[in-house]
């Protein structure tokens, strides 16, 4: 299963001068989101990792430094890739039947076209692989036999009053030609029905990165070992451009002492409204 594994890195890519681009918001003034600050968001190189061996969050630069409270970081738009489905399930939780290492992501959603204020309201949808490297609706594209039901490790939820999605899933597995990611669209103005939503607007499609050690650990336990294809490392990858938390890399805090007890992921995801 690849993902325009024969399309050079540049076609991936949604021209930079215009999509991946930092938003300055003038007047000085941090925009505040569910409490935190602007100065808080993590920009390009500033990540945050947290691994099972450590005792407190760390990070590579001091972001609460008064050069960046008034930077906003507008998210990289790339591709949505071939695995997309419309009209996903609205649900807290992805998982279904599959195996996996429990994965809870909060993502707060900011609009640059309103001073980085939280977005309420927008629906912000997920989907990856499962720990052999398939997709549902696509089962079978990276070699292994499973049943396909279409709707597993799908899903999207509404963001709340500060701008907040929270949902629960697995640690993906990968495929050939790709690293370890999930894929993401924001959606507004949207309709919901019982299960799942129809109309609206997607304003913005990116992907979610994993910290490269963390994964070679996870990937190499059981089940996700079962996977024997080959694996693309982050640094090799065709999509990740090395740009941190504006690229999509998760900020990971572990919830126990091994790799299988999961983690929560966070990311601040700036989107343009207008």
């Amino acid at each position: 299963m690849t993902e325009n594994k024969n399309t050079s890195p540049a076609k991936h890519r949604i021209d930079k001068t215009v999509q991946r681009r930092r938003v300055l918001i003038g007047g000085g003034t941090a925009a505040v989101v569910g409490g935190l600050a602007v100065a808080g968001f993590a920009s390009a190189g500033e990540t945050t990792t947290t691994t099972e061996s450590d005792s407190a969050t760390t990070t590579a630069e001091d972001s609460s430094s008064s050069s960046t409270s008034s930077v906003c970081v507008l998210n990289a738009e790339v591709t949505e890739g071939p695995y997309s489905l419309d009209g996903a399930l609205v649900r807290e939780d992805i998982r279904e039947d599959k195996e996996g290492f429990e994965v809870q992501y909060t993502f707060t959603v900011v609009d640059v076209a309103n001073d980085c204020a939280p977005l309420e309201g927008a629906l912000v949808e997920i989907w990856h692989c499962d720990h052999l490297g398939e997709y549902s609706g696509f089962v079978g594209g990276n070699g292994h036999e499973e049943e396909d039901n279409g709707t597993f490790l799908r899903g999207g939820v509404l963001t709340d009053a500060n701008g907040e999605a929270s949902m629960i899933s697995i640690w993906p597995g990968h495929y050939v030609s790709r690293c370890t990611h999930v894929h993401m669209r924001v959606h507004t103005d949207v309709t919901l029905t019982d299960t799942s939503y129809t109309g609206g607007e997607v304003i913005h499609t990116g992907q979610l990165f994993f910290d490269e050690d963390i994964n070679t650990e996870i990937q190499a336990t059981s089940p996700y070992s079962a996977n024997t294809t080959p694996e693309t490392t982050l640094s090799n990858d065709s999509i990740y451009d090395d740009g941190g938390a504006a690229s999509g890399l998760l900020t990971l805090t572990a919830l126990g002492s091994s790799v299988s007890d999961g983690y929560k992921a966070t990311l601040t995801v700036g989107v343009d409204s207008a």
